[in-house]
């Protein structure tokens, strides 16, 4: 089916019909996908192993605690110590739940599933951080929103060290 396209002139310029097919965007372009052996399966899986959900989080609350110790050492100041800390929780705890809730025995897959169990952690970060101040006294403002940033991005450093660690080996 073709239909003609028509243009507007602009300065001067002459109206051109140009015959556009639609046809064209059904064709498939890419080209088949054959699936794997087994064996090409396992070889694959062994080039490239892939990191749990687990090993991220134990991750973020390693790197947490060290920097919840620098900031105390550093400051020489408790209060610094336990807002780094909280911040760790802040993170590691709804972390937690959510793989628990989506991973799990008994854990249902789909992606409605996975949204759900993202609201929810998002709720259970935003009410630990509202209660923050009630928690943890004095708290050091600075510390907690430090470690929170930096243990937020430890999930980039972790997953790439172990993209890195794959291509080595």
């Amino acid at each position: 089916m073709s239909t003609p396209l028509r243009s507007k002139p602009r300065g001067g310029e002459t109206v051109h019909d140009t015959d556009f097919d639609v046809s064209d965007w059904s064709k498939d372009i890419d080209p088949p996908v054959e699936p794997l052996t087994r064996e090409e399966a396992q070889a694959l899986l062994a080039r490239h192993p892939s990191m749990s959900v687990w090993q991220v989080l134990a991750a973020q609350l390693g790197f947490g605690v060290l920097i919840a110790l620098i900031w105390g050492g550093v400051s020489r100041d408790a209060s610094a110590l336990w807002s780094s800390l909280y911040a760790t929780a802040v993170v590691v705890v709804p972390g937690l739940l959510m793989a628990r809730g989506v991973f799990g025995r008994n854990a249902g897959r789909g992606v409605g599933r996975l949204l759900v169990w993202e609201v929810l952690k998002l709720g259970l970060i935003c009410a630990l951080l509202a209660l923050a101040p009630k928690v943890v006294q004095p708290l050091n403002w600075v510390a907690l929103l430090v470690t929170l940033v930096l243990v937020l991005k430890v999930v980039g450093v972790v997953l790439l060290f172990g993209q890195r660690r794959c291509e080595k080996s």
